[in-house]
């Protein structure tokens, strides 16, 4: 009884957190959430980690103006490994690798925004920092993956081009209705 209260719980926080956001019709999921475009939120609408403000420049995460230091952190060195090759395993023996898999680019970037001391696997990430959708950065994560919202751009290693792999920004956002969502604390 009680999971079933918190599930339905979570499920109302992310909706709450879609308010703002134009669904894209035709990527209708089952149950009916929607992969989104990133849209300015409305007026009077809280701000959440799903609103816009990031760009999205020649596959470079550009932050608004206003974000926070960290967030600015965050995706200077998402950035920075975007594009490099998926490695399942890389940057957990070290921030520094060739490649990344989930976890470990979502390590590095909230590791280079001063928001984590080490690499994280994906089921240790759904249980860190604060529970709930975060003002500028989301965390969703569970056993088997896990990608993070930063001011309202997408960073995962799933939904490449054909014959591409690894982290990058996306538009869309992905079906969240699997993932334990976290942000850090006062983000």
């Amino acid at each position: 009884m009680r999971k079933t209260a918190a599930l339905a719980l979570t499920a109302a926080a992310v909706a709450a957190a879609l308010t703002g956001f134009a669904a894209t019709a035709a990527s209708a999921y089952p149950g009916g959430w929607t992969q989104s475009e990133c849209r300015p939120g409305s007026p009077g609408v809280a701000r959440t980690s799903w609103t816009c403000g990031a760009e999205l420049v020649n596959g470079r995460a550009i932050p608004p103006p206003s974000a926070p230091p960290e967030v600015k952190a965050v995706i200077r060195f998402a950035n920075h490994i975007d594009g490099r090759a998926y490695v399942w395993g890389g940057g957990h023996g070290s921030f520094t690798t060739k490649g990344y898999d989930c976890s470990g680019a979502v390590s590095y970037a909230l590791h280079g925004g001063g928001l984590l001391d080490y690499t994280m696997v994906s089921g240790e990430l759904a249980r860190w920092g604060v529970g709930g959708v975060g003002r500028w950065i989301s965390v969703y994560a569970n056993d088997d993956h896990v990608y993070m919202v930063v001011a309202g751009l997408r960073y995962d290693t799933r939904d490449d081009p054909p014959g591409v792999s690894g982290p990058r920004w996306h538009t869309t956002m992905a079906d969240p209705r699997r993932f334990k969502v976290r942000h850090p604390p006062g983000l």
